[in-house]
C-alpha cells in the first residue's frame, strides 16, 4: 500500500469512528468468505458495518481521539463491527458469535467509553433503539386509551340499561 492510499484510509477510519455510535472489535481468524459474508449481511439488516482493519492504520486513526484507549485492542486479524445505534452492532456481532466461535469478541469504544468483552456482551443485551421507541409510544398510548376506556364506560353502561328497560316494555 502506497503512502498516499495509507493517508487516505486513515482519513477515511477517523470519518468512520467519529459517525459511529458504538464499534465493537473482534478477532476473525479461521472465518471462511461465506461466513464473514453472512456476518456483514447481518450487520447491514440492523444498520452496522463490518470492516476487516490495518491494526497500524487503525493505532494511526485513533491517535489523539476518543478510542485511543482502545489501541491496545489491535494486534493480530482484526476485524470492526460499527453502527450508529450503540445496540445493533454489538446484538449482531454477538448473536454471530454465539453461533460460530471462531469469531471472538475482544472490546470496543462507545463516545470515550471503553468497553471490553462484558461491556459489549451488555451492550447487546439491551433493547435496539427502534425497540425502546416502540416502547415509549405504547406506554404514551395506554393512559390515553384508558382514559377513553373510563370516559366511555358510564354511556356504555347507561345504553345497556336503556336497552334493557326497553326489552322489558316490549
Amino acid at each position: 500500500m502506497e503512502k498516499a492510499q495509507k493517508s487516505k484510509m486513515v482519513d477515511t477510519l477517523e470519518g468512520m469512528f467519529d459517525n459511529a455510535g458504538v464499534v465493537v472489535v473482534t478477532h476473525y481468524a479461521g472465518l471462511t468468505v461465506a461466513e464473514m459474508t453472512q456476518l456483514r449481511t447481518q450487520l447491514r439488516e440492523v444498520g452496522g458495518q463490518l470492516k476487516v482493519v490495518k491494526n497500524r492504520l487503525v493505532k494511526r486513526a485513533l491517535a489523539g481521539k476518543p478510542g485511543e484507549p482502545a489501541s491496545t485492542m489491535f494486534s493480530g486479524p482484526v476485524a470492526i463491527a460499527y453502527s450508529d445505534d450503540p445496540v445493533a452492532a454489538p446484538k449482531a456481532a454477538m448473536d454471530f458469535a454465539k453461533k460460530n466461535e471462531k469469531l471472538v469478541l475482544i472490546g470496543g469504544w462507545m463516545g470515550d467509553q471503553l468497553l471490553d468483552e462484558a461491556g459489549v456482551k451488555s451492550l447487546a443485551a439491551l433493547p435496539s433503539l427502534d425497540q425502546l421507541r416502540g416502547k415509549l409510544v405504547g406506554l404514551l398510548q395506554a393512559p390515553a386509551t384508558k382514559v377513553a376506556g373510563v370516559v366511555q364506560a358510564p354511556a356504555g353502561q347507561l345504553a345497556r340499561v336503556l336497552k334493557a328497560y326497553a326489552d322489558k316494555a316490549a
